[in-house]
């Protein structure tokens, strides 16, 4: 996985932390589904995941009409439900604005 290339400042980023169950029943198969559909999202910037005891996931939007439009897609919904049910004992959300950003690259 690479860092997402983001346009320049500000946008947004939703940052979802999570603590799993023992249950990976259908996981990869949603998680690759729901980052295959957030691509096809308008406003969508990009993503970027770590996992080891906790999961973080960062998906970085144009504005929050695009996260609004997100949270309310119908196979996005389902999976929360399933996650709330099933994969997660635990997660967090949060919206933050990005004001600033700079980047470095080993040459």
């Amino acid at each position: 996985m690479m860092i997402s290339n983001t346009p320049p400042p500000p946008y947004y980023a939703v940052i979802f932390t999570s603590v799993r169950t023992n249950d990976n029943e259908g996981y990869a198969e949603t998680d690759a589904l729901m980052s295959e559909l957030a691509l096809q999202q308008d406003g969508f910037l990009g993503m970027e995941h770590a996992s080891s005891e906790i999961g973080i996931t960062i998906s970085y939007w144009r504005d929050v009409e695009s996260i609004k439009h997100w949270k309310d897609n119908l196979d996005h919904q389902k999976a929360q439900i399933k996650g709330q049910k099933t994969w997660y004992s635990q997660y967090k959300v949060r919206i933050a604005k990005v004001e600033r950003d700079y980047d470095f690259l080993k040459k």
